[in-house]
């Protein structure tokens, strides 16, 4: 007999797992079981754990009993899906009537497609399942309609789930005249008049899965049950729970299905494990009352209104657009109905542009290998409609993106860097510390010395965004990318990149220590390492002043390592002013007019804050200028509103002590970030026009 990989003998031993698997789904119990064979309750519990195995006229009373196909028990056969138990399951309303108008974590930053593919991608690199190998992640867009649209929706029971969309969006009552509801709404709309529906599909290899049991503790309730729950310990990149949020986002109407190979198994099994969800808020229908969330999956008997997933054969997955593409550990989620909540791109060929830059500016460091290595990360984009190629599969060249910081993490990968800048491809490679304090639970324990590490390199020619910054740390996701100021003039135009935490094969005890501090440091949005919340109260009393020292030592590094040689005659004139000017070096003035705003630009945050960014124009002076910012509110007429700091920032040629800002004597310029205490705003932020004025104040005092 010829045997394919489909069609292997079943493993004998593997027949106690799947009867368990049976009982629990039918709702029976070892002891039910053994009444209804006349056998000991000893003897089935032997059977599932694999000490034992029935007779085939047992076998056969079994399948008999618990109304199986003949055979299954020979051929595995799963009952859920021959048997077509599965169904959408609703989470009831709570009985004391509240209501939840929509999933808070998917609006606690903005949306679009490039940060779906950067918070998918991001907890994919946490997975990762084997380092030596990448983690491969594949997003697919496939427009579908017509037979290919009706098959996938009786595959995920769409007309059992479609009145309950079609209740949670309904304009007569209260919930569809909120923001989910009028996007469920749309979403309706658009699939009724096109007759097509967009599918997003993101692939994960290399990564665990969606291990662990479908309620406890574990991958799998974290992701598909659970909210803010990110089930990540230590170094990892995400740290909110938030990250998946973003890809029930992407659909218009909260529904996404999974597939998941597991890295370990679970009920004996680690291939195909399926459930989908749908986020809907509060609704009613037919005179019940549903919270929101339903699950697509086997129904539960040990719990109401729950359901399980379920393992699915092949001809499941190809209905349901999720046959992976081989048996590597990592997870499938089909966003059903995607589109780009920012609205900017609509088209196959626009989300898969967004697709890419989101990969690109995100995760370019992590795609570049070197030292004989593979990279950590290898990642691609393909559209298709209805089965044809639209946008052929794209995989994303870090060197065709980035290829100034690309040639800076490979130079520091294969160790071939430099101690000056002196050719157009060199890379500088510099040491710049930052002291961890110790976490508050820590009494007693000293700070931790970080090294990081910081690279510099010359632009590429025609680099539209020269002269940046921009920080990462363990997985290599671009969290700071902040333009450098204050450079000298002739300065060479360059990209730095800061390496912090766990860089490379390093891992020091203090780089595991950094890896953490570091993470605490940033907001959902990882787009910046800053006085958090959770820094604050993780960590004794200083964290904000070290990590501020840590951001201004790495600018000031960068600019003396691309500030010119000035070669000075015997005359006493650099070799760079001398084509442009021939005059008796005359002394400055100590003091000339006083320090004005040049420039303040800024906008309104998700609180209601004002944040702006100042830059102020210094006469030059041998002393430093010791000034207050102080924030008004515009007014047609009258005094100005007086407003207060929540935070202020130093970002170049400043200090910051309360809210005294301190600029560094002979400089012409300095740069800082407020932010305001929205407790002092006369009205809303978002009615309000600000400006900043500058007091002189003496250090330490107003």
């Amino acid at each position: 007999m010829t045997l394919d990989g489909d069609h292997l003998p079943p493993d004998p031993e593997a027949f106690g797992p799947w009867l368990g698997r049976q009982l629990r789904r039918k709702g029976v119990s070892q002891s039910e079981l053994a009444a209804a064979l006349d056998v000991t309750r000893a003897a089935v519990s032997a059977w599932i754990t694999g000490r034992a195995t029935p007779r085939v006229d047992k076998i056969q009373a079994i399948e008999e009993f618990l109304n199986l196909a003949a055979g299954a028990s020979a051929t595995r056969d799963e009952t859920p899906e021959s048997s077509g138990y599965i169904a959408w399951h609703h989470r009831e309303a709570h009985r004391d009537g509240g209501r939840e108008l929509g999933n808070a974590a998917a609006f606690a930053f903005d949306s679009s497609l490039e940060i779906t593919a950067r918070e998918a991608t991001q907890n994919s690199l946490d997975e990762c399942h084997d380092p030596t190998r990448p983690v491969r992640v594949r997003f697919i867009l496939h427009e579908i309609s017509g037979e290919r649209l009706r098959r996938l929706q009786e595959a995920i029971r769409w007309d059992e789930l479609a009145p309950h969309i079609e209740a949670a969006s309904d304009p007569n009552e209260k919930v569809g005249k909120q923001k989910v509801g009028r996007k469920l709404a749309e979403g309706l709309r658009e699939l009724q008049e096109t007759g097509k529906l967009l599918l997003l599909r993101i692939d994960d290899y290399n990564a665990n899965g969606l291990t662990g049991d479908d309620y406890d503790d574990g991958r799998f309730a974290a992701v598909v049950r659970r909210q803010l729950d990110s089930h990540k310990l230590g170094t990892a990149g995400g740290s909110f729970g938030l990250g998946k949020a973003t890809i029930w986002g992407a659909s218009r109407f909260g529904l996404v299905i999974v597939n998941s190979t597991l890295s370990e198994p679970h009920e004996g099994l680690r291939e195909r494990r399926v459930i989908g969800r749908i986020d809907l808020p509060w609704h009613q229908l037919n005179g019940a009352q549903y919270a929101g969330p339903a699950w697509l999956g086997n129904r539960d008997p040990s719990r109401e209104t729950a359901a399980r997933s379920w393992w699915a054969g092949e001809r499941a997955l190809d209905e349901l657009y999720l046959r992976r593409a081989s048996g590597d550990p990592g997870t499938s989620f089909l966003i059903v109905g995607a589109h780009d909540p920012s609205g900017e791109a609509n088209s196959l060929e626009e989300m898969h542009g967004a697709l890419v830059r989101g990969l690109a500016t995100n995760f370019w460091a992590s795609m570049v290998a070197g030292d004989g290595k593979p990279p950590m990360l290898e990642a691609s984009v393909e559209a298709l409609c209805d089965g044809q190629v639209v946008v052929a599969e794209e995989r994303v060249d870090p060197y065709r993106y980035e290829p100034g910081r690309a040639r800076a993490i490979r130079a520091f990968l294969d160790g071939t860097t430099v101690s000056r800048l002196t050719k157009s491809d060199d890379v500088v490679e510099l040491a710049v510390p930052l002291t961890v304090p110790p976490r508050k639970s820590e009494k007693g324990q000293a700070p931790v010395e970080h090294t990081a590490v910081l690279l510099v390199t010359p632009a590429v020619e025609g680099d539209p965004k020269p002269n940046r910054l921009v920080g990462m740390r363990g997985t290599r996701m671009t969290v700071v990318n902040r333009p450098v100021t204050a450079l000298s003039l002739g300065s060479t135009p360059f990209q730095a990149v800061l390496l912090a935490g766990i860089v490379g094969d390093r891992k020091l005890p203090a780089d595991t220590s950094a890896e953490a501090f570091l993470r605490a440091a940033e907001p959902p949005e990882h787009n910046d390492w800053k006085a958090t919340e959770d820094l604050v109260a993780t960590y004794a009393r200083g964290a904000a002043t070290r990590l501020r020292e840590f951001r201004q030592t790495a600018f000031a590094l960068v600019r003396a390592t691309v500030k010119p040689a000035e070669s000075v005659e015997s005359g006493g004139t650099p070799t760079i002013l001398r084509d442009i000017v021939d005059l008796e070096p005359t002394p400055p003035a100590r003091t000339r007019g006083y320090p004005t705003v040049k420039s303040a630009t800024g906008d309104v945050d998700e609180t209601g804050a004002w944040r702006i960014r100042v830059e102020i124009k210094l006469p030059e002076r041998d002393d430093p200028w010791v000034l207050r910012p102080v924030l008004r509110f515009a007014t047609r007429s009258g005094p100005k509103p007086e407003g207060r700091w929540a935070e202020l920032v130093a970002e170049s040629n400043c200090d910051v002590n309360g809210d005294i800002l301190s600029c560094a004597p002979r400089e012409r310029s300095a740069v800082f970030t407020g932010v305001s205490d929205v407790a002092s705003h006369p009205v809303a932020g978002r009615m309000t026009i600000v400006e900043v004025d500058l007091i002189r104040a003496k250090e330490g005092g107003r």
